[in-house]
Order: structure tokens, then C-alpha cells, then sequence
């Protein structure tokens, strides 16, 4: 048996989700499979079953809500005939993307596609969506009354899936996953699940409720093969980044900026990364921030190494800059005894004792700059990076003028 690609037994999901189940089911079958989860791809999109890209120990690539099979698709070609690409998403996802489902399955791509149907729109409130039976819709309040669900499995199979079956939550058998993540060509497994929030709370009423039954449907079709073939990067059309520095840095150090959606926190991050490419370093730069874009907290994490970066997450910060409520009570929880703390001095009630250096970022920066000022305070107070760097890295930017006067401004 092979490594599970779950990396954590505590998940995420709401008591009695199916989501749990079906997580657990996939990581069984990959494992008894013999798959190596470096072998392994999972493609996301948005939606509660899309939390589990950050529970897997395997390759995960997160995209926009409905384009997880597009997303699989193109990492399909990309990798030729190597790896098990598997996409994941729900209900909702798979009828916003519907044309990208049974493009895929019309080509008979050779991904897995697992659909975890919950019935509604679990992440937002409980909207029907193109799954929804009939009897979610049919009441007084439903502008769909009487109008019929997609058959997911129906519509696959006959635009040329090789495989599809649905299955409640529970009666997914271990032979019912290897099989659809066994089997050459467009594979699309459907759980049909509770949402114990906004939806169905358990399993007898899910299979009242729900119209269509557990089905397999198989066509004997090969599956399209795409090698990939020598094409120009599109890094050669961009302007190389030329060290003009030196920095200080001997070993990787990894800075987390955290503050609010809408204050420049994204932008600071990536001013910082080419401050460090501009002092000859290696640098990465990953965004986080809630689904609901412009409210709520915004993270970046920055990776600056002389040594090449073949791993994006922070695990233990070197650093912690924080310019908003939002953006330390989202990040308080990966500040260890030995991370270097570098705060708004707003947030200093919130910490107590806790040693951190403060300065007043927002006030002498502005909300918005708040995040600049501090990187740029971090770099002059530690000396890892000359602040020439980033004032550097910002030449040419439609914003130059107010982003030097931030950097200047503590």
C-alpha cells in the first residue's frame, strides 16, 4: 500500500458532511491503488469540497469556480501520459462548468472527475443549483418549480465518457473508486451527499428526496492522447530581472504580510519578491485571501533564498508583518516563539505581552500603504535587503510616486 495523499486527519467539513466521507474515500482508493502521491494531482476550484486542496500531501492546483476540469485538462497535456490527474468539485461547480465537463468527456480525456453533490450551494447559503431535485424546487418560493435536474452521469456518458457512476454517501465502494481512478480515459465519479447546513441532514431523507438512483455507465472508447510538444516559454518574452544588490540573506527566510482585502497587501508582497530578485536571490510570492475578494483579511508569503525554492509554503515564518486586525487574527496562529514580529502599532493592545516591534504604518502611510511602509521598515531594521532594492523595484510603476513616498514614510 502506498502513502495516504491525506496529510491530516482533522478536516474541515461541518459534522456528518459528506464531504468527510468522500475526502477519506479518495485518500483509501489512491493508496491501494499503490499511487506515489508525488504521482498525484488534484485540481480544484471553489465550493467546501475545494477546501481540500490545503489537506493533501499530494500536487494541488486551485482555480475559479467551474473551471476544475478545464484546469485538469491542461495539466493532463502538460504531463503527457504521467501522473493520475484528478479534479474535484460540486455540484455547483460542475454545472457552472458543464461545457468544460463534457468537452472532456467528448475527448475522453484521461482525468478523474469526482463530483461531490450536496445538493445546493453549502459554501454561500444554500442556493439550488443544476443538480438540485425536484424536491428542493418544487415550493412556492422556487423560481425552478417542476424543472428536472441534469443527470451529470447521463450527460457524461453519452458525450463519450469512458466511465460514470453515482453513488450515495456510504455506498461508495472501494471497487467503485479504483475503478474510476483505474480506468484510462474521462472518469466521473458522483457522490450524491447531505448538507447538514443548508441542505439534506441525513442519509435516508437524501435518498427520499433525490429523484435519480445509483447508476455505472461505461463505453468501450479509447482515450484521446496529447504528447507535449516543444513550444516557446512564455517566460522568453519577458525582461529578465537583473541583481543590481546584495543581500544578506544565507539561508531561506520566509516573510508572511498579513492585513485587510483592499490595502495593498498583494502588491507589497510583490514589490518585496522583485526587491529580492534585484539582490540576487531566488523568490516566491503566494497570495491568500477569502473567496468573498475585497472584504476580510489578505496574506501574502514571500520566500526569499539564495538556494533555489522548490517548496512555496511557509511552514515556521522567519517574519510576520502585520497592518490590520483582520490580518493578524488570520495568521496569530503560525506565529511561533522564535518568529520576528513587526507590527502596526494599532495591534499592540491585542498582543499583551507578546514581543513584537511596532511603528505607526497606517498613520504615517495611509491604510492602503500601510503594508509597503512596513516592508520597507523591515528591510531597513533587519538589513537583509537594502531598501534601494525596493525603491528599484517600483521604476516605472504607474504608482511610483506614492509607492516611493511609502517606502519613505517610516
Amino acid at each position: 500500500m502506498s502513502l495516504s495523499i491525506l496529510a491530516t486527519k482533522k478536516l474541515p467539513f461541518c459534522p456528518a458532511c459528506g464531504h468527510r466521507v468522500v475526502t477519506q474515500n479518495l485518500s483509501k482508493a489512491v493508496a491501494e491503488l499503490g499511487l506515489d502521491p508525488l504521482d498525484v494531482v488534484v485540481v480544484s476550484d471553489i465550493g467546501c469540497c475545494s477546501l481540500v486542496d490545503s489537506l493533501l500531501s499530494c500536487h494541488t492546483v486551485h482555480g475559479l469556480h467551474g473551471r476544475a476540469v478545464a484546469l485538469a485538462m491542461g495539466v493532463r497535456y502538460g504531463l503527457g501520459t504521467k501522473n493520475k490527474v484528478i479534479a474535484v468539485q460540486g455540484d455547483g461547480g460542475a454545472t457552472i462548468g458543464l461545457q468544460h465537463l463534457l468537452e472532456a468527456a467528448r475527448r475522453n480525456v484521461d482525468i478523474t472527475l469526482i463530483v461531490q453533490n450536496n445538493l445546493v450551494y453549502g459554501m454561500t447559503g444554500g442556493q439550488l443549483s443544476g443538480l438540485s431535485p425536484r424536491g428542493f424546487k418544487d415550493n412556492p418560493a422556487s423560481v425552478e418549480e417542476g424543472v428536472q435536474p441534469y443527470d451529470i452521469c447521463e450527460l457524461a456518458h453519452k458525450a463519450g465518457a469512458t466511465f460514470a457512476a453515482r453513488a450515495f454517501v456510504g455506498g461508495d465502494t472501494p471497487e467503485l473508486w479504483k475503478e474510476a481512478l483505474d480506468t484510462k480515459g474521462f472518469c466521473l465519479i458522483e457522490i450524491v451527499e447531505m448538507c447538514t447546513a443548508h441542505g439534506v441532514k441525513k442519509l435516508k431523507e437524501l435518498k427520499d428526496t433525490v429523484e435519480y438512483g445509483e447508476t455505472v455507465l461505461r463505453n468501450d472508447k479509447p482515450s484521446l492522447v496529447v504528447e507535449p510538444r516543444a513550444t516557446d516559454s512564455l517566460f522568453d518574452v519577458l525582461e529578465p530581472v537583473k541583481p543590481l544588490f546584495e543581500a544578506a540573506i544565507k539561508e531561506p527566510v520566509g516573510v508572511i504580510l498579513a492585513g485587510s482585502a483592499g490595502e495593498g497587501v498583494q502588491s507589497a508582497g510583490g514589490l518585496l519578491a522583485t526587491a529580492g530578485m534585484m539582490a540576487g536571490l531566488n523568490t516566491t510570492r503566494k497570495g491568500e485571501y477569502p473567496i468573498s475578494v475585497g472584504s476580510g483579511f489578505s496574506v501574502a508569503e514571500v520566500i526569499l533564498s539564495p538556494q533555489p525554492i522548490e517548496y512555496t509554503r511557509i511552514e515556521q515564518p522567519h517574519t510576520v508583518i502585520a497592518v490590520s486586525e483582520h490580518g493578524i487574527n488570520h495568521v496569530s496562529a503560525r506565529i511561533g516563539d522564535d518568529t520576528n514580529l513587526l507590527v502596526d502599532d494599532t495591534l499592540l493592545e491585542m498582543l499583551g505581552s507578546r514581543s513584537c516591534e511596532s511603528a505607526p504604518f497606517r498613520k504615517k502611510a495611509g491604510a492602503k500603504s500601510a503594508a509597503l511602509a512596513a516592508v520597507a521598515h523591515w528591510m531597513r531594521s533587519s538589513g537583509m535587503l537594502p531598501v534601494d532594492a525596493l525603491i528599484e523595484s517600483v521604476r516605472g510603476h504607474r504608482y511610483e510616486e506614492q509607492l516611493r513616498k511609502a517606502i519613505g514614510s517610516i
